[in-house]
């Protein structure tokens, strides 16, 4: 089986809520998933720049990098017209700071983008690996004052 390297990027972006800090999740998978927004790394694009496009075109949202989170990795296998493929997938994540946007102008690719509360949010994420991400904002966040 032929083997292929991805390199994403994705954030985290926050915002001040009255009880605390709040995240944007996207829904994706017909409502299956909750997830940190990410996407592929283009060619010549630095991973935080792909994370804070990929937020924009999945949530509708815009912020300013606050600083980097965990890089996490898995593998899985895709099936293209040639055959199954493995791939190993790296994504980079960022810490971002809400500024502006509405999660109404989310893309086609998600069913819904939400803000909720950070503890809502952490058990909400269907994966362990994004929740470690999460957990490491949080903690970044309690510092922020």
């Amino acid at each position: 089986m032929k083997t292929r390297v991805e390199i994403s990027a994705g954030c985290v972006i926050y915002r001040k809520g009255a009880g605390g800090p709040e995240v944007c999740l996207i829904e994706t998978q017909g409502g299956k998933a909750w997830q940190l927004p990410k996407g592929i790394v283009e060619r010549g694009e630095e991973a935080a720049e792909a994370g804070m496009r990929e937020v924009s075109e999945e949530t509708g949202l815009y912020g300013d990098l606050v600083q980097s989170l965990d890089r996490i990795e898995y593998w899985y296998v895709w099936n293209e017209e040639s055959g199954p493929v493995r791939v190993h997938k790296w994504v980079y994540f960022y810490l971002l700071r809400y500024t502006s946007g509405d999660t109404s102008d989310h893309d086609d690719e998600v069913d819904s983008a939400v803000w909720f509360p950070i503890d809502q949010a952490q058990a909400l994420l269907s994966f362990d690996s994004e929740q470690k991400v999460l957990r490491q904002a949080a903690e970044a966040l309690a510092t922020e004052g």
